[in-house]
């Protein structure tokens, strides 16, 4: 639960409440009480650190009022004209002021508001002096006031009744829900929390601006990794591209010159359909050749051509009607000696699976 501390300013002594504030009440969990040696001069020995919000309340006898009748009950309205009405009668004027006000009743369409001030010089002394035992009051109240307010008369400011001290922190705590007035304002407003919030949105900026910072390294690095990834893979596709073509050098653009490849090999597709080397080779190989010997052997889409030499035309005659068991219309093209003695010859024929 949260803690709050009440500093509760008399007129001879200060005393301080530690609350615990609950949302069906409140539990006192500390009072202590310290005389004042002059009006503002006092010493603390309360332990901060568990403290969560700190108030002052000061005595009706620190406060200056002044009753004005308004045409209007806007509190902000007021407190724009308030300068104006206080100017007449404050030393130095309101300049040297810092008030806030109350509406205390209203009759014939205008309303009683009462101004309640108190010297600057003051209140610098007394936050100073609050500050020297790290105390920082969220707002400044006056629990005096608060219950003059529920009957307030001019009689009632200049004698307040006393209050009892448990009175006193019950009115406390309603001043904490909802405060009657905030003498801390102006220069004097309360500003730790707005510099807390200040402080964690640097923070949070600052944070922002490291992970903004990471992604963007996170984000080069990857990018610098792909580019390497990318340079190694152009590096082995040109090597594979040298492995398949290892004749050709002016080497710019290897996807590109691939594919040039493969649309001229496309083009050539028709010389290769329906070639069967190992077939051919085979069907040869069953042949009684009696010496003769094919220098070349070529096959196109089933035509074949097939070059030698052999020791006479007989014999050429004789591997003609071998090969007819094999190929279709198989003849002899051509015949004449060598100057070796041996007959060249060529044949054609045809397979019979084209």
């Amino acid at each position: 639960m949260r803690k709050s501390l009440i500093v509760d300013l008399r007129e001879k002594e200060l005393f301080t409440y530690l609350l615990e504030i609950k949302k069906s009440g409140y539990e006192l969990k500390e009072s202590k009480k310290y005389p004042l040696s002059d009006r503002y001069d006092f010493s603390l020995d309360v332990v901060t650190e568990d403290i969560e919000s700190a108030y002052l309340s000061l005595p009706i006898s620190s406060l200056n009022f002044r009753f004005i009748d308004l045409p209007f009950s806007d509190r902000e309205r007021i407190r724009e004209i308030l300068p104006f009405e206080l100017d007449g009668v404050i030393l130095g004027g309101s300049s040297e002021v810092i008030f806030d006000d109350a509406v205390i009743g209203s009759s014939d369409n205008k309303y009683q508001v009462l101004a309640v001030y108190i010297g600057k010089n003051i209140l610098r002394e007394l936050l100073e002096r609050l500050r020297s035992h790290k105390i920082d009051p969220v707002f400044i109240m006056s629990i005096e006031l608060k219950e003059i307010l529920k009957g307030v008369t001019s009689e009632r400011l200049l004698s307040p009744v006393m209050l009892e001290d448990k009175d006193r922190i019950a009115l406390a705590v309603e001043e904490i829900k909802k405060p009657t007035i905030n003498l801390r304002r102006d220069e004097f407003s309360y500003t730790r929390d707005v510099e807390r919030t200040k402080r964690s949105l640097r923070v949070t900026a600052v944070l922002m601006i490291l992970l903004a910072l990471v992604l963007a390294a996170d984000l080069l690095l990857e990018i610098v990794t792909v580019r390497h990834e990318i340079a190694f893979l152009k590096n082995e596709m040109r090597k594979k591209y040298q492995e398949i073509f290892p004749g050709e050098k002016n080497i710019i653009n290897e996807l590109y010159q691939l594919k040039s490849h493969m649309k001229e090999l496309k083009g050539k597709e028709e010389f290769y359909v329906g070639v069967n080397p190992l077939n051919l080779l085979f069907n040869l190989s069953q042949i009684d050749k009696q010496g003769v010997i094919f220098n070349e052997i070529t096959a196109d889409r089933g035509n074949l051509t097939m070059k030698g030499e052999a020791p006479s035309l007989s014999d050429i005659q004789h591997v003609r009607g071998k090969l007819e068991s094999f190929f279709n219309e198989v003849t002899i093209s051509d015949s004449k000696s060598s100057s070796q003695g041996t007959m060249l010859f060529t044949i054609t024929a045809k397979d019979r699976k084209a």
